[in-house]
């Protein structure tokens, strides 16, 4: 709740609120570029290392919903403040790990520390401005959120080039530290409210859905997938979890949402809409580094700065659909985003080995365009028809879906790569047969496969190219899943009013 002091203490307020969002957002990407360091570092497989990414977003994803509960029991400062340390030091762990649990299980701190800032910065920065104020509060946060995939492609690759990718993380140190002074010192200690009854039984199966899925997903590649008892025993566990939420959310008086969140057709097709959005934005962001600087020998530094303009599409996008809200169909913006996705995605199904980076900017520019038409836009359209009272929890279990699209998708796109890799270096290295005089006409001496040193050549010229194959794989199938989801639009009613009184609901 506001008070005369914290609208004396605006700006400073405001400054401690962005730092802690540009920190959280910026450890959405910073990360991403520096994957193939950090696997050699760790020593962990390529379907291993994604786990960095997996385990901090599932953390998130399954913490958001606490965040509201314990704002009102523990009070909103004492929250922020335990959110900005916790995460402080988890990133500081991050940066001293030495092996693949320590990161992975640090990671899954940040995660756990950072779900709150998003949902408290936006209540915060609500609660210190006016109404007549509110939009451009948004603007500011917005603004901040977007720093991070705009600068943390461009920073991971400087600090992993230049000093370690252990710096990725311990930037999050000085930043961190002020943000934590800031709120401690300008925000005045709220009241603690009667929170409202939480349904531990029904976010605690839920929890075990999503890790045990997670974990299916994440060791399937490693494990053989059900031929292999462990995948089988998580399997079980997430299905019996699964189980045992949905009956239990159907019976009970006081369940982890609302049951009335179910029939808002709306609500319901943009959150089945923003899984797959979470799937296209971060498997994308995930797949491209790796593939630059492994498949195609790209120093960390250019690879950073050829993903970084996707960030800055979404930057302009976040703008133009700040003035189309309102004016235009929301449906119709959709429709555009998701058409402009579908370009960028056209495009890097055209990817080769011989390419210059010109591709990856563009088509990243580009999808940069469309994604950033689509966040705003579908959160308006998920509560257009959602009442305020429902709000609170709609927004939790809309933010947990779309991030559970993000860690899905990251691991099934990966292990595609990884397996698709191994099936087409078969399928090319039967073509080559040494014998063959054609063959050995057309391959440059230094692929000569009578020589040991041609063969080792060879080997892995034809895993470069069975990798690209499989890269493109994934874009082309992303390519489909963009074209799916545009009949969904069709189940969406026109909001009567975008904006004003969804302002908070779609900034999330």
């Amino acid at each position: 709740m506001s008070t005369e002091q914290d609208a004396r203490n605006r700006w400073p307020i405001t400054i401690s609120i962005m730092l802690a969002t540009v920190m959280n957002s910026l450890d959405t990407t910073i990360a991403n570029v520096a994957l193939p360091h950090i696997q050699g570092s760790v020593s962990a497989s390529a379907d291993e290392i994604t786990w960095v990414l997996t385990s901090y977003i599932v953390a998130a994803a399954i913490m958001t919903p606490l965040s509201g509960w314990l704002a009102g029991r523990l009070g909103r400062k004492r929250v922020f403040l335990i959110s900005i340390g916790g995460f402080t030091a988890a990133s500081m762990l991050c940066g001293i790990a030495t092996s693949l649990p320590e990161i992975v299980g640090f990671r899954l701190l940040q995660g756990m520390f950072g779900a709150a800032l998003i949902p408290l910065s936006q209540a915060v920065l609500l609660d210190i401005n006016p109404p007549e104020k509110h939009g451009q509060a948004m603007a500011i946060w917005g603004a901040g959120a977007i720093l991070g995939p705009i600068l943390g492609p461009a920073l991971g690759g400087w600090f992993t080039e230049d000093f370690s990718w252990r710096w990725c993380f311990f930037i999050n140190l000085p930043v961190g530290i002020l943000a934590f002074l800031g709120v401690l010192f300008f925000i005045s200690g709220d009241r603690h409210q009667a929170a409202k009854r939480f349904d531990f039984l029904g976010f605690g199966m839920l929890a075990i859905f999503i890790a045990a899925f997670q974990m299916v997903l994440d060791r399937g590649p490693t494990q053989d997938w059900f031929n292999s008892r462990e995948i089988w025993t998580e399997t079980i566990i997430s299905l019996t979890a699964l189980w045992v939420f949905v009956i239990h959310t159907l019976t009970t008086a006081h369940p982890f949402f609302d049951r009335a969140l179910l029939r808002d057709r709306n609500f319901v097709t943009a959150s089945i809409f923003g899984f797959f959005i979470g799937i296209l934005l971060f498997s994308t962001m995930a797949l491209l580094p790796p593939m630059m600087q492994v498949l195609m020998g790209y120093p960390v530094l250019t690879s950073g700065l050829a993903n970084m303009p996707r960030g800055i599409g979404s930057f302009c996008a976040m703008f133009l659909v700040g003035r189309l809200i309102g004016r235009v169909d929301t449906r119709l913006i959709l429709f555009t985003g998701l058409a402009i996705s579908c370009l960028a995605l056209w495009q890097m199904m055209h990817f080769d080995l011989a390419m210059t980076e010109r591709p990856f900017i563009t088509s990243g520019i580009i999808q940069g365009l469309g994604v950033g038409l689509l966040f705003v836009p579908l959160s308006t359209l998920a509560f257009a028809t959602v009442p305020a009272h429902l709000r609170p929890e709609g927004s939790a279990v809309y933010t947990l879906i779309r991030n559970l699209g993000s860690s899905v998708g990251i691991s099934i796109m990966n292990a595609l790569v990884v397996a698709n890799t191994q099936t087409m270096h078969s399928s090319l290295a039967a073509k080559v047969i040494p014998s063959d005089a054609v063959v050995r006409a057309a391959l440059p001496h230094a692929l000569n496969p009578a020589t040991a040193m041609g063969a080792s050549l060879l080997n892995n010229e034809i895993t470069r190219q069975g990798s690209m194959v499989a890269y493109v794989d994934d874009f082309r199938l992303m390519f489909l899943i963009t074209i799916a989801c545009m009949p969904m639009l069709l189940l969406m009613k026109k909001p009567r009013r975008a904006g004003g009184d969804m302002l908070h609901a779609a900034a999330d």
